[in-house]
C-alpha cells in the first residue's frame, strides 16, 4: 500500500483540515478579476490583464491558513485586493482595503482570533499596509462674499449641496482643509484681514469645533491634503508681509498640527493639493510673481519632493478633488481670466494636459471627493461669488453646472469626512 500522508489539524468544532503542510493547490491559474478562496487552499493569481479581488471566507478558526502566489510577477502591474469579508485583517475591520503590489509576491495568511483576525506569515510592510476606507460626505466651508464668513454647506454621500449651517470659529478667506483621522477633517489658516493660523476640527458627522490657537507661520492663499493612514500636510501661502513661502505644517491622526517643516521647491501661494495613489499628496500650480504649473510630490511619509516642470495652463486659485478611489482632479483657477479646463492626476501623481472646460469659468472655488470614487466643485468667483456646482464623476469627467445651494462665496475650502455613506 502506498499514498501520501498529510498533516492535518482539528478544530475546536471537530472539524479536521489541512494544515500548512498540506495545503489544496489549485489546479487553475486565476485570471479572473475576482476569487473567493477557501481555507486551507493554495491559489496560484495570474494578474496580467487585470486586477484581482479576493474575497476571504466569511467564517474562519483558529489555524485556518490560505495562500496566494503571483504566478507571473504581475502584481505590481495589475495588484490584488483583498476583502476581509466581515472579518477583521491584522486587527483591522473590513472597511480597509487590503493592497499587494509588489511584482514575485507570495501571501501566507493564517486566521488568529476576532481581534487580529488574519495574519500574513511573510509580512511584507511595503506592500500590505491596509488603505484606510474613503471618505463619503464632504464639506464646504469659510469664505467671503465681500466680508469673511464661517458658515458651512454639508454634501452628501450623493454629491448633493446642504443648506447653510451657521459658521463655527473666525470668519476667514484664502483657508486651506483636508480630511484626517481617516473619517474627520480639518480647516486651517487663513486670513481676516491680516493672515492667521488657527484650525478648526470636524468630526465625522461634519460639525465643525470652535477655533484652535494656531501652529507654525501665519499664512493665507495656503494648501492642504491627506497622506499616509490618518495623516494631512498644509503647505505653501503668504505670509501678512506679501511674501509667498513654501513651509509646511503635518498633521497628526488626531488633528494637531505641527510646527513649521522647512519649504521644499518654489515658494508660492493660493495653488491647491489634493490626495492621490491612497497614500500621497500633490501641491499644484499657483501664484509666484505670476501664474505657475509646477507641482510638487508628498510621499507616504509626508516628505514633499523638488519641482516638478508643470503640465497644463499655468494658473492659480483653483481646486481639486480625488475621484476613483486613487486618481485625482485639478480644475478651474485664474489665467489672465476665469478658466474651466481640467487636469487629470494618475495614481502614480502625473499630470495630465489640458481637457477642454465644462461649466461656468470661474476661480476661487473648493473641491472635494464624496461617495467614495466621485468629486465636485462648488461655489468661487465670476464677477461676483457664485455658487453653483459641477460633479465629477469616478473616471474624472466634469458634468454641467448643477444650480448652486447656500449662500454664494469665494476663498472657500473643502474636505472630506465619514466613511459612512
Amino acid at each position: 500500500m502506498s499514498g501520501i500522508v498529510q498533516s492535518n489539524i482539528l478544530r475546536s468544532s471537530g472539524v479536521i483540515a489541512v494544515s500548512a503542510a498540506g495545503l489544496n493547490w489549485s489546479d487553475t491559474i486565476i485570471t479572473g478579476s475576482t476569487l473567493t478562496a477557501v481555507a486551507g487552499n493554495g491559489y496560484w493569481i495570474n494578474t496580467t490583464s487585470n486586477t484581482c479581488t479576493i474575497t476571504l471566507p466569511s467564517s474562519a478558526e483558529k489555524g485556518d491558513q490560505i495562500v496566494f502566489i503571483d504566478y507571473l510577477r504581475t502584481w505590481g502591474t495589475n495588484k490584488i485586493i483583498i476583502d476581509s469579508n466581515g472579518l477583521n485583517y491584522q486587527g483591522n475591520d473590513d472597511t480597509y482595503t487590503v493592497e499587494y503590489n509588489t511584482d514575485g509576491q507570495s501571501l501566507n495568511i493564517v486566521y488568529s482570533d476576532a481581534t487580529n483576525g488574519w495574519i500574513p506569515l511573510d509580512d511584507d510592510a511595503s506592500a500590505d499596509e491596509p488603505v484606510p476606507p474613503p471618505t463619503q460626505k464632504g464639506i464646504f466651508a469659510f469664505g467671503t462674499t465681500g466680508s469673511k464668513v464661517s458658515m458651512s454647506n454639508l454634501v452628501n454621500s450623493s454629491g448633493v449641496i446642504a443648506t447653510d449651517v451657521s459658521g463655527v470659529g473666525t470668519a476667514r478667506s484664502y483657508i486651506a482643509a483636508t480630511s484626517y483621522g481617516t473619517d474627520k477633517a480639518i480647516f486651517g489658516y487663513g486670513t481676516t484681514g491680516s493672515a492667521v493660523s488657527m484650525t478648526n476640527l470636524v468630526n465625522n458627522s461634519g460639525v465643525v469645533a470652535t477655533d484652535v490657537s494656531g501652529v507654525g507661520t501665519a499664512r493665507f492663499g495656503i494648501c492642504a491634503a491627506p497622506y499616509g493612514v490618518g495623516l494631512a500636510i498644509f503647505g505653501y501661502g503668504r505670509t501678512s508681509g506679501v511674501s509667498e513661502v513654501s513651509m509646511t505644517n503635518l498633521v497628526n491622526n488626531v488633528g494637531v498640527v505641527g510646527t513649521d517643516v522647512s519649504g521644499v521647491g518654489t515658494a508660492r501661494s493660493q495653488g491647491i493639493a489634493v490626495g492621490y495613489g491612497t497614500d500621497k499628496a500633490i501641491f499644484g500650480y499657483g501664484y509666484a510673481g505670476g501664474g505657475s504649473s509646477l507641482t510638487n510630490l508628498c510621499n507616504n511619509v509626508g516628505v514633499v519632493s523638488a519641482d516638478v516642470t508643470g503640465v497644463g495652463t499655468a494658473r492659480y486659485n483653483l481646486a481639486a478633488t480625488s475621484y476613483g478611489g486613487d486618481k485625482a482632479l485639478f480644475g478651474y483657477g485664474y489665467a489672465g481670466g476665469e478658466a474651466s479646463m481640467t487636469n487629470l492626476v494618475s495614481n502614480t501623481g502625473v499630470v495630465s494636459t489640458d481637457v477642454s472646460g465644462v461649466g461656468t469659468t470661474r476661480s476661487a472655488l473648493g473641491g472635494v471627493g464624496y461617495g467614495g470614487d466621485k468629486g465636485i466643485f462648488a461655489y468661487g468667483y465670476n464677477s461676483g461669488a457664485v455658487s453653483m456646482s459641477n460633479l465629477v464623476s469616478n473616471v474624472g469627467v466634469v458634468a454641467s453646472d448643477v444650480t448652486g445651494v447656500g449662500t454664494a462665496r469665494y476663498y472657500l475650502a473643502g474636505a472630506g469626512y465619514s466613511i459612512s455613506a
